[in-house]
């Protein structure tokens, strides 16, 4: 039986990239989105390349209805060896002028699903003693941008999470892995959906999803914890911890500005 891995946003951007390195790999797949005939034609194609079985699960991670049905799917998984929660989504705006409902989807979805799944699969890695989950964070988890407040949050509540049931993990004696993907600019469907002119952003920061995909499958062989991709953006993470808070929150007011956040 072939190992299996379970990719949540895997229509396009990153969660697409992981699902074709994943199927080059020979993994068996399950493809988790919103857009069924998306997952449908990735599916049919990986399969036909690759000689793997793709199944797919059409969701909204937002949703309990959504939650559930993915949950199912990892509890008859018995050869479960991968989960990579990204499903995610971004937005502009300040947050006491923003629709209420898009903030209790993302936090929903960066949060409580990435939650629910994980518990789910841990269930079973821990009792057959492998696997993997990667929880797809950002560079954003590190500091607070004003216009991007939800997802500074729940990107950094995601960080935290992962880092703590690393922990548990180890002191259980498990040779279950965790890792936090903290990629900075990605070139994919993410920032258009969020409405951002990528022309604001200089090209050197603009890194590929294959890239990404590649930093975070290397880390998470070696076992590490927190991947950052590129050297640029390991850079920024570094300068941004060793940071005193009171000189972060001028730097993110004039980013807010530059990038038209308001």
């Amino acid at each position: 039986m072939k190992p299996l891995a379970l990719i949540t946003g895997a229509s396009s951007g990153i969660g697409a990239a992981f699902a074709w390195e994943l199927a080059r790999r020979g993994n068996d797949l399950i493809l988790v989105a919103r857009r069924k005939d998306r997952l449908e034609e990735l599916a049919r194609s990986m399969e036909q390349k690759f000689g793997i079985a793709a199944g797919i699960l059409a969701a909204d991670l937002a949703t309990e209805e959504g939650f559930a049905s993915v949950e199912q799917r990892i509890a008859e998984a018995e050869n479960l060896e991968l989960l990579v929660n990204n499903a995610g989504f971004g937005t502009r705006g300040l947050f006491f002028r923003a629709d209420v409902a898009g903030q209790d989807q993302m936090h929903r979805l960066h949060v409580l699903a990435t939650l629910r799944l994980t518990h789910a699969a841990l269930e079973g890695m821990v009792r057959r003693g492998k696997g993997g989950v990667i929880n797809v964070s950002s560079v954003a988890a590190f500091w607070q941008s004003p216009g991007s407040v939800s997802y500074c949050a729940t990107k950094c509540w995601m960080n935290s999470f992962t880092e703590g049931l690393a922990l548990e993990l180890k002191g259980a004696g498990s040779a279950v892995k965790m890792q936090a993907l903290c990629p900075g600019y990605t070139r994919s469907e993410f920032h258009d959906a969020a409405g951002m002119d990528r022309k604001l952003i200089a090209d050197s920061l603009w890194m590929s999803a294959e890239e990404v995909v590649s930093a975070s499958l290397a880390g998470l062989e070696r076992g590490k914890l927190v991947v950052v991709p590129g050297w640029r953006y390991r850079l920024v993470v570094f300068l941004m911890k060793q940071a005193p808070r009171w000189l972060l929150g001028p730097i993110a007011l004039r980013q807010q500005k530059r990038l038209g956040r308001g």
